[in-house]
């Protein structure tokens, strides 16, 4: 929950920042806020091993079906991109 009491739910998670990048663009594209959440700060490490790169993409609660959807209708079988 961040400080406006707005909840965010984890949607997906992407290989790295350039894929990340992707993904918000297409949601945000279909009016789908969303965040970010790793543990690397990419602007220093930019690359991905062993899921270092790995970044969660964070939607609202109230978003996420909807969200779920729009992914799954762009890769079938997985909301994993």
């Amino acid at each position: 929950m961040n400080q406006k009491g707005v909840r965010f739910k984890h949607l997906c998670t992407a290989m790295g920042r350039a894929e990340a990048e992707v993904i918000k663009g297409y949601l945000e594209s279909n009016g789908i806020e969303c965040i970010f959440q790793s543990q690397v700060v990419h602007s220093v490490h930019p690359f991905t091993v062993n899921g270092l790169g790995e970044v969660k993409i964070m939607v609202k609660e109230e978003d996420f079906e909807r969200a779920k959807r729009l992914l799954e209708e762009k890769s079938p079988g997985s909301t994993d991109v």
